[in-house]
């Protein structure tokens, strides 16, 4: 009896044991489950029964001055399916009968939509099964629009999902492509406003997290914001939408019609400096980037430099009126041939004899001999001076990518030539902005004002920023600005464009350029730059126009861009009902 009971405490010591040797191996695996290895199977099982989505936020739209968008945001679909997961499924009617949808139906539902046949839906799905026979993933469809989305969804497929992602969209085409730009595939920004207003448009993506069943679908209910979207602001632009397509189209044109290379339209506000049209041929579609040449798809108007002509005559007239050098009667006997003592040569663009020339007679026939005698009066520095108030040789205020200043050599590097030559618009260089911004100083008075094209960001929540300052630098007297847009009215009215230039009911004052461009190496190819340049009403001038096309073998004059001046500055005046000219022109003589 005492050995059984011996053996029986044995048996239950050993029992107890194990028992604690259980519990001691629970224990441990539950302070290694819980504790030491916590973090990481806590991630591991997150892994596998939780995800997380992107939720984007909108890129903000360009809109012109009106607020008609020009470039966009809109949601685009990636649609995928489950392969393992594809099969046949009830479908619920809007009556709420139920009928069976085999996958062959589902497959050709889809692809009537998606633009793909029905068989290409299943060989995409075998495909990847046959990779992996447990796939939950394979692309179906990329970038689908709302419309067919919606159309999608309407099939009821459990087995189809859809990824949204932003996309960018221009209602317009091409109508200121060049000054919009546009971005790439993955949004981001390339070129135009697109890009140098980014800080504006650009969006922050958020994301929300949810947890998946066994299948890897989203369990419903289970979705949570982890950091919200913001979207960007919008950039409202000085364009009219409507008057930057009119100049385009007519620009388009003329262009053609001249058989030129590319062209430029220009219109501003002379009181505001307000940027209303920037049309340029070609013209980039941001829709379709790849169809575009290269050296199409920048901004000319902002980062093309090239010689003006004689458009720059009337800055120098200015100039000369403003210290008190020369007046609008001033005489000078004009011949075709000017050689001045330092021994540069000068020469009208016709043979012609002697002329009596006034100052305004200057302008109104364009004589490169006769501004170059008047402008010996002024010092090569002050002119210089007067140059540089005018803008040129500086950016715009505007900051457009991949802007020009243009060049204009410190007066002290002037050879002889160039000492004459940039009296009429050679020997330095200025692009289509400059050019308009500088008339856009004599129309108001003297007062050259900040270039806009961007009136501020409207940020989401209604606060605006980047408003562009208003503030006018004087570049010449009121009286020196009144009297040189008095005289360029004799360019319409008694000069070469008589019958081109003028609008009923209103004084114009315009004045032409043509120059002949360098060949690099010091001298002159048979290729020319014309523009006309111009400002109504005259009286009081409310909208300068600018139009510049290169290469034109047509007509290889500024007459090749007085029809589009004309034609665009007509239909200003017409879209903001500007009252007609009250006064009659002073009519200053234009000979003696």
């Amino acid at each position: 009896m005492q050995h059984t009971n011996r053996t029986s405490r044995r048996r239950a010591f050993v029992a107890v044991i194990c028992v604690l040797g259980v519990f001691a191996a629970f224990v441990i695996r539950l302070i290694d489950i819980q504790v030491v290895n916590a973090s990481q199977l806590q991630t591991a099982a997150s892994d596998k029964t939780s995800g997380e989505l992107v939720v984007y936020g909108e890129r903000g739209d360009i809109v012109d001055s009106e607020g008609e968008v020009l470039a966009g945001s809109v949601m685009r679909y990636d649609l995928s399916v489950a392969p393992v997961n594809v099969n046949e499924f009830t479908r619920t009617d809007d009556d709420g009968s139920t009928s069976k949808v085999s996958v062959e139906q589902a497959a050709s539902e889809l692809g009537d939509i998606i633009g793909v046949s029905g068989k290409h839906i299943l060989d995409v799905v075998a495909g990847a099964l046959e990779e992996n026979e447990n796939s939950l993933y394979a692309r179906i469809a990329k970038s689908v629009d709302v419309d067919k989305y919606r159309a999608v969804e309407a099939l009821d497929i459990p087995w189809l999902y859809a990824k949204q992602h932003p996309a960018r969209f221009y209602p317009n085409g091409a109508v200121a492509g060049n000054i919009i730009g546009f971005v790439g595939s993955d949004q981001s920004p390339l070129a135009g406003v697109e890009r140098y207003m980014n800080s504006c448009l650009k969006s922050q993506n958020g994301t929300q997290a949810y947890q998946r069943g066994k299948d890897g679908v989203a369990i419903p209910g289970s979705m949570q914001t982890t950091q919200p979207a913001e979207n960007g602001g919008t950039v409202k632009l000085t364009l009219d939408a409507d008057l930057q397509w009119y100049a385009q189209q007519r620009l388009a044109e003329q262009v053609e019609a001249t058989n030129g290379t590319w062209g430029i339209v220009t219109v501003m506000e002379a009181k505001t400096g307000k940027l209303k049209a920037v049309a340029e041929y070609p013209s980039v579609d941001p829709t379709d980037v790849a169809s575009s040449n290269p050296a199409d798809r920048g901004a000319r108007a902002f980062t093309t430099p090239y010689e003006p002509g004689s458009t720059f005559k009337t800055l120098l007239a200015a100039s000369l009126i403003d210290a008190g050098l020369a007046d609008p009667t001033t005489h000078v006997v004009a011949d075709g041939w000017y050689y001045p003592s330092n021994g540069a040569e000068i020469r009208d663009s016709f043979p012609h004899g002697p002329m009596n020339l006034t100052l305004t007679g200057v302008l109104a026939e364009s004589s490169n001999t006769g501004i170059s005698q008047l402008g010996e009066r002024m010092s090569a520095k002050d002119r210089y001076e007067y140059l540089q108030k005018f803008g040129i040789g500086t950016e715009t205020s505007v900051g457009f990518p991949g802007e020009s200043s243009g060049v204009l050599h410190p007066w002290k590097n002037w050879d002889n030539q160039t000492f004459y030559a940039t009296m009429f618009g050679q020997g330095l260089t200025s692009t289509a902005i400059q050019d308009v911004s500088a008339y856009q100083t004599l129309a108001n008075g003297g007062v050259r004002l900040p270039v806009q094209l961007v009136e501020g960001c409207v940020q989401p929540d209604g606060t605006v920023t980047n408003v562009p300052s208003g503030e006018g630098t004087r570049v010449v007297s009121e009286n020196a600005a009144d009297l040189t847009v008095q005289m360029l009215e004799s360019v319409p009215t008694d000069g070469h464009f008589s019958t081109t230039l003028q609008i009923p009911g209103y004084r114009v004052a315009a004045k032409s350029g043509t120059a002949q461009q360098g060949d690099g190496q010091g001298g002159l190819k048979s290729t020319y730059i014309v523009s006309m340049t111009g400002m109504a009403p005259a009286d009081d001038p409310e909208y300068v126009v600018s139009v510049t096309i290169a290469n034109p073998t047509t007509i290889r004059s500024s007459a090749a861009a007085a029809p589009t001046f004309q034609q665009v500055m007509t239909q200003v005046l017409k879209s903001y009902d500007v009252p007609p000219s009250t006064e009659p022109a002073p009519n200053w003589p234009t000979r003696f």
